[in-house]
């Protein structure tokens, strides 16, 4: 799933081709809303919120939307072939003079009215790459249930917006204890620093093509996607196992070594 710093390139690139420009084509295509017709409304912006998408649009309109696991939004010059994937995939067209937006196997479109923008997006926490970014607000929200796997209170949007699973595997390992620690037994200095590396990471990275934790040119990532290969502080064999939340699709990396606490006994 495309992380906080995924997302806000998306929403970069959404509203440099956008915003600011009227809509000469508007295609919804989705069954709520397939009668829906934005044409001749101007875009007023595209903001991130977390992992969400917020296209505002003339007369108090916003189109929602969340790319999850697989979904995309392309942006093509007028007269280029549209490369996102085949026609039966496209969710969204939004076209403007010069350039069109198109989304891709979207799993959430929703068009409702600005106003009511809180009910989308409402029950996030701390926006780590938003203007309300509010550490303590963040620390507050993960401490709130001590007894939680620190790998599940990352991912918990509520908790704060914008961790992957990416984030999740990278920001344990430099807090040097494994994601299935309970946060609550965090050392309380290394807990209090945990919302401003998230903070950190998420920002140096908001503008790169290439992810990068490590601040080395090579490697980029210190445990994500390394298992079984030796870890770059200690050598030890990278580890993998499922978070333990029954979902394949979150693999979990650590090094036994540099990690301390619990770990799943079949990794």
């Amino acid at each position: 799933m495309p992380e906080g710093d995924t997302v806000w390139r998306t929403a970069k690139r959404l509203h440099s081709a956008l915003a600011g420009r009227v809509l000469t084509r508007s295609d919804l295509r989705v069954p709520a809303h397939a009668t829906a017709d934005l044409t001749g409304r101007a875009v007023l912006d595209v903001t991130p919120r977390g992992k969400h998408l917020l296209t505002r649009i003339e007369g108090g309109l916003t189109l929602h939307s969340h790319l999850r696991m697989d979904g995309a939004w392309q942006v093509f010059e007028d007269g280029s072939r549209w490369t996102g994937g085949p026609a039966h995939q496209i969710r969204v067209i939004l076209g403007t003079s010069g350039r069109t937006a198109v989304g891709y196997r979207l799993p959430v479109v929703e068009l409702l009215r600005t106003a009511d923008e809180d009910r989308a997006v409402g029950h996030l926490g701390p926006d780590l790459l938003g203007p309300g970014w509010n550490a303590d607000q963040a620390l507050a929200n993960l401490l709130a249930d001590p007894a939680r796997p620190l790998c599940e209170a990352l991912l918990d949007q509520r908790n704060l917006a914008g961790v992957g699973n990416v984030y999740k595997s990278e920001l344990c390992f430099l807090l040097g204890a494994t994601p299935w620690l309970p946060i609550g037994a965090l050392p309380a200095d290394r807990a209090a620093k945990l919302p401003a590396l998230a903070q950190h990471l998420l920002a140096a990275n908001r503008d790169r093509a290439v992810r990068n934790t490590t601040g080395r040119r090579g490697p980029n990532l210190f445990v994500y996607g390394r298992a079984p290969r030796p870890c770059l502080r200690c050598g030890t064999r990278v580890r993998v196992a499922d978070q333990g939340d029954g979902s394949r699709e979150r693999p979990t990396y650590w090094c036994p070594a540099c990690q301390t606490g619990p770990a799943p006994p079949f990794a």
